[in-house]
């Protein structure tokens, strides 16, 4: 089956599917944030159900999106392709302009922040870095894939991931280094 196949199935454009799939591959095959008009805008899905567009509330539209990610995520899965090459458009998710993270990382599957503290995880690298007070933190992710984030922000700010095996909390993931902020 190819690309184009994958996308008449579900009444999108190859130019559409092909975005959403370069995505995938930023997202390791299990996470995605995209940006294309066919899709209802800005959008992020992950495997296990979760998905945003920007017409939030066009439920045939968000069914359509989710069944391409599904079908584009088992389509990488079987037929493995190189890691991209070069940057990811800015989506209008990250936590800011700029590569704020550490060389060699990659680029981010998912990224954000608020209220002064930012993360970016990096699932080939199997990294999390936050940054927080001008310090950027590195966390190995393990053979955890991240599919979610809150932030607590009781008392002091803290992060906390859904992977396949529930929720983590940043500190209870092995500390590799940290560093002054850029």
């Amino acid at each position: 089956m190819t690309i184009s196949d994958i996308a008449r199935r579900h009444g999108f454009s190859d130019d559409a599917a092909n975005s959403l799939l370069q995505s995938l591959r930023w997202g390791g095959g299990s996470m995605a944030q995209f940006n294309h008009y066919e899709f209802g805008g800005m959008g992020q899905w992950s495997r296990g159900g979760m998905i945003m567009i920007g017409d939030m509330f066009n439920n045939g539209l968000k069914s359509r999106v989710a069944a391409l990610c599904d079908d584009l995520s088992a389509y990488l899965q079987n037929e493995p392709a190189p890691a991209p090459s070069h940057a990811p458009p800015q989506s209008g998710f990250g936590g800011g302009s700029g590569n704020w993270w550490p060389d060699g990382l990659g680029y981010p599957a998912s990224s954000g922040g608020q209220n002064g503290m930012r993360y970016a995880y990096f699932p080939q690298a199997r990294r999390i870095a936050i940054e927080q007070n001008g310090r950027i933190s590195l966390y190995d992710s393990g053979d955890h894939q991240i599919g979610g984030v809150s932030q607590q922000q009781s008392g002091y700010q803290t992060l906390a991931f859904t992977s396949q095996y529930g929720t983590v909390s940043v500190q209870d993931l092995p500390h590799v280094e940290s560093m002054q902020a850029r």
